[in-house]
């Protein structure tokens, strides 16, 4: 029987893991971590052994604009039509008649009716809860770089003599 945590625990399998890392710095900036792998790189370093891992993950969204009946419903219509210009598209390759363009509009009629219609079905099962358009992004707040064991005291070296040292390295 196992221990539970040890050895149930593996480590995910692919180039994103080290067998035993050790940390050699955290930067505020993703440039400044950048940069300490690249002085390793400039320095014969094997930085195939590194790894910069963003921490301290943050959820940023920045709101867009007003998200009115007449935006959703444009929206939809739009999202239709570029549906429908695809379908119209397909079933020309696949059909003999010479109303390949009246297939194809017809298509993007059909998709902007359709497309107006879910977004509006969409829109009104919220009851304008989410009033707004925005874009999030999930943003490290912190870099650390990462190194395999055997290679931590070789690479602590080479960032002592790096100019402006950057981080206290751990």
């Amino acid at each position: 029987m196992s221990t539970p945590g040890m050895s149930s625990m593996r480590p995910p399998s692919g180039g994103l893991t080290l067998e035993y890392p050790m940390s050699l710095g955290v930067f505020d900036q993703y440039v400044d971590a950048q940069q300490a792998v690249d002085y390793l790189s400039d320095h014969e370093f094997p930085v195939q052994n590194c790894m910069i891992v963003g921490t301290e993950l943050k959820q940023v969204e920045r709101v867009t604009g007003r998200l009115t009946w007449g935006r959703v419903i444009l929206g939809g219509v739009l999202s239709g039509v570029w549906l429908g210009a695809f379908v119209g598209l397909i079933f020309a390759l696949f059909s003999n008649g010479s109303d390949t363009f009246a297939m194809v509009i017809s298509t993007m009629i059909f998709g902007a009716i359709f497309g107006a219609v879910w977004a509006a079905i969409g829109y009104g099962v919220t009851r304008g809860q989410r009033d707004f358009t925005s874009i999030s992004q999930v943003v490290a707040t912190k870099y650390e770089v990462l190194v395999e064991h055997k290679f931590a005291q070789q690479a602590r070296d080479l960032l002592a003599q790096r100019p402006g040292a950057g981080p206290t390295l751990t």
